[in-house]
This record gives structure tokens, C-alpha cells and sequence, in this order.
């Protein structure tokens, strides 16, 4: 017994908070119809019945029809409001039994009124408690305006029947005020609930769309670096790569240089390529603080930033801005957090970064939280390069994730410069096609290489023959333009 109190507990501490808030509210549905039962119908009407044979068997059969309508409005109840939800079609066989239910009880009180079976006149909180079951299970299936309309309809009917069981004057205005009493309470209550409910499970998925959006745009963003550092790379190579097939073709012996320039340029590219991956490149501290910070807010998350990142050294803000990346998308996936601080924290020895978030499972133990999960061994690897550690925790319901790297890492020397870079002075190592400086040892501006210039131009009006190897029937006539490009590339 006390395992399944412990299991029953964690199942309730597993579930997020909308998941409470829908299970106490159909918990509150489920007790309603017999709360009324008991305090309008049973009691009452039981206490209150006549000592006449055909008194008692009426309210007896009265008093089971009205549990009849409880039991049936809790076994339908999970279907109603998944309808209403937009979660499973109307169900409306549960409505027929239910207005049949009704029905019945109904005309059984319009029998005992009409036999006078019950004492001082009693039998309006059981008028009232009647409508109860059909109006909940009717206030999740119809709109609101045509709830009022049935309500109305089955007032006029059921004053009629009670004037022809001999009602008169004030006891038809109190059964019409009764109904139509009952019928409301019980749509406030139903309604009112469940149109809550639907809001929250809105706002649940909106907030998992911004989730989403927030990692489809992190891919947008990659995706960016890689054309970035691949789009002018491949645009080169590819020129370079037709500039030495045509010398090649003439016999030239610049081709073998022109493909050593192509290897160059394709390892240089894998490198960079492998920088993106990695997210050393275009990743600022600063710039994910207010990008973490936008969206836990648009979120609907407090989130508080202290602290200032100038004058960290760009491998310390790329490991900690990745930190920020995975602590910002576990506050958004994980738990249910309303709250978030990040602090900064900058000493000539150490760079501290943490972040806090309420939220957090309730059912889990105090102390470290548990390491497994891409996640955070992504985080650690990162960090072991720049000599740095992570640590997170969970206790009390808050979560904490805490960073830490020397200010000045001994990885920050070894991998800003990079020999394959160090003839380059430009700050982007990509090469552009306007102007791309060639580090090899050939004097690129020798115009014996441009061999589309020096042979058709200087014949005249009529191009003179080419006493190399005639190109191919395919090949693009002379100047082509990988030849007149040739002259800003050499």
C-alpha cells in the first residue's frame, strides 16, 4: 500500500501543471452532480415523502433515477469534455441517454406533484437538482446560445406539465425560476471551466511552437554559416578548378599550380567548416544573453541578465554562449519554469556563468542532477577544451546550471592564430572572388598565365590559330569568361 502512495505521488509530481489543473477540475465535475444529489434530491425528497404506497414508490423510483443521472454524467464526462477540448467527435449517444434520464426523472415529479407525495413543499430543490446532469453534460457539447434555448424550451414544457398536474400561480413561476437556475449555475460551473482549460492547453502549445521556433531558427542561423564559408569557397574552387583544365587542354604548366591552389582552398574550407560545427564562429556571449533573454520572454518566462561580457576572450564567450544556447532551450522543454536569472560573473582568474529556473520536477532528489543526456555532455566537452568545468543542480524546485573557465584560457593562444591563416591579413580566412590574395610563391600578376588574352587579343580583328591542342567541340569559345576572370584571381 505505501508503494502505490509513493507511485501515485510521483505520477502527480510527473505531471506538468495544466495536467493538475484539467485532472482537479474533472475531479471538481465528477463531485458536483452528487453533492447536489445528496443536498437537493435524496435527503430531502427520502426525509420528506408521504406515507402513501404510491407516494413512497414514486420518490424511491425518483430517488434512483436521480443516481442514475450522476453515474451516467461521470461516465460520460471524460468524452464530453475531450469534444469540447476539440480533442474527439460530439458524443451523441451520451447526450440521448442523458435527456432520456432526465425525461424520466421528470415525469415521475410530475407525478408526485400531482399526487401531493411530498410535505412542505420540497419537491422544488428536487426540480432544481434535475437539470443539474443534463445541463453538464450539455454545456460541453452546444454553444452557449443554444444551451439557452433548450433551457428555455424545457422550461416552458416542464411549467406546462406542472400545471397540468394542478400546480398554480407562484408554484410555476418558482419551478420555471428553478430550472432555469439550476440550468445556469451549472453552465457557469461546467463552462467556464472548461473554456479555461482550453486557454491553457493554447498557451501550452504556443509555448512549445516558440520552443520549436527557437531551434528551427538556431538551424536557420547554421545553415547561414555554412553558405557563408561554402558559397564563395566552392565558387572559387570551381573557377580555379575550369581555369586548370583549360590550361591543362593548352599544355600549360600553371595547371598543377592552379590545383595546388584548389587543395589549398578545399582544406581550408573543411577547416572552417569544422569551426561552424563546432560554433567557434560568429558566437558572442553578449549577443546570446539578449537572444536567450527575448525568447524565455516571448515565452512568457521573467528572465534576468547581470552582468557584461566585453572584454572576454573569444574562446571563453563561444563556450559560454553555448551554455547559454543549452540552459535557455532547457528552461523552454523542461519543467515548468516562470522565472529565469543568468549572472555573469568576471574575475582576472575566472569567468562564472550561471543560470537558475524555478520549475523544476518536484519529484526530483536534492543534489546534482543527473548527467545524462546529450545535453550537457555536449556542454562539458566543450568546456574541458578551454580548460573549464559545469556543474548543475537541482534542489527545492529550482534548477541550477553553473560554468566556469579561466579568464584567460591556455587554449586561447593556441587557437586564435592558425598557420593555414597566417599568410592571410584578412580578418574572414574565406576567399573572395573579387580579391583573393595567392599565397603561393608564383607572382600572380604575370600575364604569361592568362593564355585567353595574350593569343586571341593581340592578332588583330581575326583571331590567329592556337598551336596548342585544339579544344574539344563542346569547349566555350575564346575569351571565356573563367579567362578574363583569371587576371583578378592571378
Amino acid at each position: 500500500m505505501v508503494g502505490r502512495i509513493r507511485d501515485w505521488q510521483r505520477g502527480w509530481h510527473a505531471r506538468s501543471k495544466i495536467e493538475k489543473v484539467e485532472f482537479q477540475s474533472v475531479a471538481m465535475w465528477h463531485a458536483m452532480p452528487w453533492i447536489f444529489y445528496l443536498s437537493w434530491c435524496s435527503l430531502p425528497l427520502g426525509l420528506s415523502l408521504r406515507a402513501e404506497p404510491a407516494a413512497r414508490f414514486t420518490g424511491w423510483a425518483l430517488i434512483l433515477v436521480g443516481a442514475a443521472q450522476c453515474a451516467h454524467v461521470n461516465r460520460s464526462l471524460r468524452r464530453s469534455l475531450d469534444h469540447f477540448l476539440q480533442r474527439r467527435e460530439l458524443p451523441r449517444g451520451d447526450l440521448v441517454v442523458a435527456a432520456a434520464l432526465m425525461g424520466a426523472a421528470y415525469a415521475l415529479t410530475v407525478v408526485l406533484e400531482a399526487l401531493d407525495g411530498v410535505e412542505d413543499g420540497l419537491i422544488g430543490l428536487t426540480v432544481m437538482y434535475l437539470m443539474v446532469p443534463y445541463s453538464q453534460a450539455l454545456a460541453f457539447a452546444v454553444p452557449v446560445r443554444t444551451f439557452l434555448a433548450r433551457l428555455a424550451v424545457l422550461a416552458a414544457v416542464l411549467v406546462a406539465a406542472f400545471a397540468a398536474a394542478g400546480a398554480r400561480d407562484g408554484r410555476l413561476v418558482a419551478v420555471a425560476v428553478l430550472i432555469a437556475v439550476g440550468g445556469l449555475l451549472t453552465l457557469l460551473t461546467a463552462r467556464c471551466g472548461a473554456w479555461t482549460l482550453s486557454v491553457m492547453w493554447e498557451a501550452d502549445h504556443a509555448r512549445e511552437v516558440e520552443a520549436r521556433l527557437a531551434v528551427a531558427e538556431e538551424r536557420l542561423r547554421f545553415g547561414r554559416d555554412l553558405h557563408d564559408v561554402m558559397g564563395r569557397n566552392l565558387a572559387v574552387i570551381a573557377l580555379k578548378s575550369e581555369l586548370a583544365v583549360q590550361l591543362a587542354r593548352r599544355g600549360r604548366p600553371e595547371a598543377v599550380e592552379q590545383m595546388a591552389e584548389v587543395q589549398r582552398i578545399a582544406r581550408e574550407s573543411q577547416r572552417e567548416v569544422r569551426e561552424v560545427v563546432r560554433g567557434y564562429r560568429e558566437v558572442d556571449l553578449g549577443v546570446e544573453l539578449i537572444g536567450a533573454r527575448g525568447v524565455l520572454e516571448a515565452a512568457g518566462i521573467t528572465c534576468r541578465a547581470t552582468g557584461s561580457a566585453a572584454g572576454l576572450p573569444a574562446p571563453v564567450q563561444s563556450a559560454l554562449g553555448w551554455v547559454v544556447r543549452e540552459a535557455a532551450t532547457n528552461v523552454l522543454r523542461h519543467g515548468d519554469a516562470k522565472r529565469c536569472d543568468v549572472t555573469l560573473a568576471v574575475t582576472p582568474e575566472h569567468t562564472t556563468l550561471t543560470v537558475e529556473n524555478d520549475g523544476a520536477p518536484a519529484g526530483a532528489e536534492p543534489g546534482p542532477a543527473p548527467t545524462g543526456g546529450s545535453g550537457l555532455a555536449g556542454l562539458r566537452e566543450r568546456l574541458a577544451e578551454v580548460g573549464g568545468t559545469l556543474d548543475s543542480a537541482c534542489e527545492a524546485g529550482r534548477f541550477r546550471l553553473t560554468a566556469r573557465v579561466p579568464s584567460a584560457p591556455a587554449g586561447a593562444e593556441g587557437r586564435s592564430p592558425d598557420p593555414s591563416r597566417s599568410p592571410d591579413p584578412s580578418p574572414n580566412p574565406s576567399p573572395d572572388p573579387s580579391r583573393s590574395p595567392d599565397p603561393s610563391p608564383d607572382p600572380s600578376p604575370d600575364p604569361s598565365l592568362d593564355p585567353g588574352p595574350d593569343r586571341d587579343q593581340s592578332s588583330g580583328p581575326a583571331p590567329a590559330p592556337d598551336p596548342s591542342p585544339s579544344p574539344s567541340p563542346g569547349q566555350r569559345p575564346s575569351p571565356s569568361p573563367i579567362e578574363e576572370q583569371e587576371e583578378v584571381l592571378l
